[in-house]
């Protein structure tokens, strides 16, 4: 086997296991014992969503092997789809749980910060959204789409670092600080191939 055969299988045990290990531990936890199915589906659709924001900027950049070029941002776009639907799920379920907690957290009147920054983090996908849908219209939206990719990753890893629930600490941090990594990483990433796409 090559050294970037190897690399690449590496690669793929690292960010299976930053996915599922956290998944696995949380499905363990105690406190699901006293919650609600569709509280617990909410609970797990976030979980869902960080590990979509883990893939994203690594499809966009080309940084996953075997997944380059147009087969990449084509998955790019196929995940970011499963993010907002995560995101819909996550907020439907706990909508249906508590809906006062969610009016709260909307008009940003919610005593928990963690809400505050959830719901920045939904808005700001909401608006990536539009943008990924009518780019062709609108000037400048690579910058206006990393920078809401900076607010959806920052408001997500904030609102999932506040909340003490069923996500086990440490494998919640380790996952979040590989979006974090994955994020800056994947934007000089993007940034560099499309410089370099540029002068061909």
């Amino acid at each position: 086997m090559s050294l970037g055969s190897i690399r690449a299988v590496l690669t793929w045990i690292c960010i299976a296991l930053l996915i599922s290990v956290p998944i696995v531990i949380a499905a363990q936890s105690p406190l699901l014992a006293w919650r609600r199915p569709v509280y617990i589906v909410a609970g797990f659709a976030g979980i869902v969503g960080m590990a979509f924001l883990l893939l994203q900027p690594m499809l966009a950049a080309s940084m996953l092997p075997g997944l380059g070029g147009s087969r990449g941002r084509s998955l790019h776009r196929l995940v970011g789809a499963g993010l907002l639907v995560a995101v819909i799920i996550h907020v439907a379920g706990l909508w249906i749980t508590s809906p006062p907690d969610v009016i709260d957290a909307l008009l940003f009147t919610s005593p928990t910060p963690f809400s505050v920054w959830g719901v920045i983090a939904m808005w700001a996908l909401f608006v990536t959204t539009f943008v990924a849908l009518f780019h062709r219209k609108l000037p400048g939206w690579r910058r206006i789409h990393l920078s809401l990719a900076i607010a959806i990753m920052t408001g997500s890893i904030v609102h999932a670092m506040l909340i003490e629930g069923t996500m086990e600490p440490t494998s919640k941090a380790m996952l979040c600080a590989a979006v974090f990594l994955a994020t800056f990483i994947g934007i000089f990433g993007a940034r560099r191939a499309r410089r370099s796409w540029l002068r061909r």
